[in-house]
């Protein structure tokens, strides 16, 4: 694919989470206006909602449900919080199936109480726990690697490599990962760990935004795409030379984003998507 092609909005998905002041009615009816062709649920955005009707009316406004996020946080030192991630993953794979989107996007967790290891190994364990509902259900799950500032609670899956490493040892066509740039930019084997998922066959999911600097917090100071130091044009030619060809998932937390005007901020992510993407 050329990148002047990227003009074209078709392959565009927008969070809800990066809208988040809009409901999903609103949200559906904006993203349509502006030529948005792909949606990502968050779970909150479900909330006191038929599901199923929810997801007729947004195929109704010509949206692709592209996935449902989230669901993971698995591990836990009590055997009773794992357990309890377990029962909220299923119901996660209810949802999206009602919703009508085939992929689920998993926040691993971690539980600083613990070592790393020991999340890793019950994040492999909860997410093989939950296989056979997730592909009774013909929804795929995709592990997200989170940027090492949130191995403390938010992932113990830091890097590609340890997606692409616990993907290849559940060994299963239901599991694959997400590929975020605001986590995973500054990763100097990201090229060949985006090959090696691309050769598995396990690239479910890439996500878009940009690295502020200075930023102002780590969680919610996100940029739209041009506003910071990630090289996302490289990093997006690296990703379809994989033969990826699906949406390209606008992801972005910001409390500055959350306060201004939703529709001039849905006007200016579809500029900063062609423009800079």
């Amino acid at each position: 694919m050329k990148t002047n092609q990227i003009k074209d909005l078709s392959r565009l998905c927008i969070h809800t989470i990066t809208t988040k002041p809009f409901n999903i009615e609103q949200a559906a009816n904006n993203y349509s206006a502006n030529g948005v062709k792909g949606i990502t649920v968050w779970r909150d955005a479900l909330q006191n909602r038929n599901i199923k009707q929810t997801g007729e009316m947004l195929r109704q406004h010509n949206l692709s449900v592209v996935s449902l996020c989230r669901g993971g946080f698995f591990p836990g030192k009590e055997q009773k919080k794992r357990q309890e991630a377990i029962e909220d993953n299923r119901r996660a794979i209810e949802e999206a199936f009602e919703l009508g989107t085939n992929l689920i996007v998993l926040v691993c967790g971690a539980d600083p109480s613990q070592s790393l290891e020991d999340s890793r190994k019950q994040i492999c364990d909860g997410i093989s726990t939950i296989l056979p509902e997730a592909k009774a259900a013909g929804i795929k799950l995709a592990i997200e690697p989170l940027h090492p500032m949130y191995a403390d609670t938010r992932s113990a899956i830091n890097t590609l490599a340890q997606a692409n490493d616990m993907t290849e040892a559940l060994n299963s066509p239901w599991v694959g990962v997400a590929v975020d740039v605001y986590h995973l930019w500054w990763d100097p084997n990201l090229e060949s760990e985006i090959e090696r998922c691309g050769k598995n066959n396990a690239l479910l999911a890439f996500h878009v935004c940009d690295w502020k600097s200075p930023t102002v917090d780590f969680l919610n100071d996100r940029g739209l795409m041009g506003e910071g130091c990630i090289p996302i044009k490289k990093i997006r030619s690296w990703v379809e030379a994989t033969g990826f060809n699906g949406f390209i998932e606008v992801e972005i937390f910001s409390n500055s984003y959350w306060k201004q005007d939703q529709a001039m901020f849905l006007k200016n992510i579809v500029k900063a998507y062609q423009e800079n993407v």
